[in-house]
């Protein structure tokens, strides 16, 4: 029997009781720059060529996505399949797309080859600029938090960049194998995002997820790094699960999350307190919520829009930590806190933050790392975090700030 992942129009369930060795890192070993890859822990799956692209117009993202999936359908292509990445700010073009065709393996957690090592991806010759200094974004911080206690708002997410320029042409295709290989459990992607320009990263949070009537999201919030030492590493994480700070930050992107999807659903269950998942640079505080769907009109896209952005990515109230990352953030954050993912015409599909990633464009990456600012941030502290969570990059470039 022929263990070669399927060429398919749909995403079907993946089968991790009977994994087929190799059937994952295939796909992950095909992907070349301009095709679409997406692994989660449920399927991997990589698309070639962008048969439909979704317009960017008026009508709200969800609408224009089921026509084009319609169109699909009525070309022929039998239950085709959205993918893409989808921006931080709401009026943005997003990226997705009905490819041509699309292949669908297990989940790369599930093929024993992910074990395998891989090299080093590219030059070591890399020029690093801040964007912004660390002492100017600890500034920002201590501005936030100053205006917090004036009672401006209870709680910004603040990101700052890393711009890493190459002699070297980008070797896409490296960096994603080591990202996938170094969390295969994780969210790992790698879309096109324009001219040239590619998305590439691991997220280790769901924004939502549909299956049928099933409805499930992770959001993460509070976090800290890990360290190499074990002793060392098991005391910080039960110290994340008793932090104060941390536990408030985390009640407020899941206070969120429970009324955005409470509109929507018929049951929902939400677990009173945390529990801990770990990425290879972090421990986060997790929560999974699960929901059952009241309409089957109700596409995982529709709750993706409905839930996005997140307190985990902007802040509470939203507007004014939108207007607040506006002021103090010196670039654009593009795609980065946005939401990469697939969806079918049956409104079933999975949703995932965009964060641990960077945009690659010729032989430059602009890395994107950002913390949750809350009254009793510091800035050093905050500052030190968003370094860590540079580390899922940087150790797929073999750099180091």
């Amino acid at each position: 029997m022929s263990t070669a992942p399927q060429v398919a129009t749909h995403v079907p369930p993946a089968d991790p009781t009977h994994p087929a060795v190799g059937a994952a890192t295939s796909l992950l070993d095909a992907y070349t720059p301009g095709d679409r890859f997406l692994a989660t822990p449920g399927r991997t799956l990589l698309a070639h060529g962008a048969a439909r692209p979704v317009p960017h117009d008026g009508r709200p993202l969800d609408d224009r996505v089921k026509a084009t999936l319609a169109e699909a359908g009525a070309a022929g292509q039998q239950s085709p399949v959205v993918i893409g990445a989808v921006p931080f700010g709401h009026g943005a073009p997003a990226a997705l797309s009905v490819p041509a065709a699309l292949r669908v393996a297990p989940p790369l957690a599930s093929d024993p080859l992910i074990a395998l090592p891989v090299g080093v991806s590219g030059s070591a010759d890399w020029r690093i600029r801040p964007v912004p200094g660390p002492e100017v974004y600890g500034a920002g911080v201590a501005s936030a938090v100053e205006r917090m206690w004036r009672g401006e708002f209870s709680k910004v997410v603040l990101a700052r960049t890393l711009e890493l320029t190459s002699p070297a042409p980008l070797d896409l295709p490296t960096m994603l194998q080591r990202l996938a290989r170094r969390d295969p459990v994780g969210y790992t992607f790698a879309l096109p995002t324009g001219a040239g320009r590619t998305l590439i990263g691991a997220s280790p949070e769901l924004l939502v997820s549909r299956q049928g009537q099933q409805v499930v999201a992770n959001p993460l919030a509070g976090s800290t790094p890990r360290s190499t030492d074990l002793a060392e590493d098991v005391r910080r994480a039960a110290a994340l699960l008793e932090s104060v700070k941390d536990l408030h930050e985390h009640a407020v992107v899941v206070d969120a999350v429970h009324q955005a999807l409470a509109p929507h659903c018929t049951e929902l269950t939400v677990p009173a307190r945390p529990t801990l998942i770990r990425t290879a640079t972090m421990w986060h505080l997790s929560t999974t919520v699960t929901g059952t769907l009241a309409s089957p009109d109700t596409s995982a896209l529709a709750l993706a829009c409905a839930l996005h952005p997140t307190p985990a990515v902007c802040g509470t109230p939203t507007a004014t930590a939108r207007r607040v990352i506006a002021e103090t953030e010196p670039f654009d954050r593009g795609f980065f806190t946005g939401v990469v993912g697939w969806g079918d015409a049956f409104g079933d599909g999975e949703w995932v933050v965009t964060i641990r990633c960077a945009e690659a464009e010729q032989r430059t990456l602009r890395l994107y790392a950002g913390a949750g600012i809350v009254a009793a941030s510091e800035p050093e502290a905050e500052t030190a975090e968003t370094a860590a969570k540079f580390r899922t990059f940087l150790s797929a470039l073999g750099a180091e700030l």
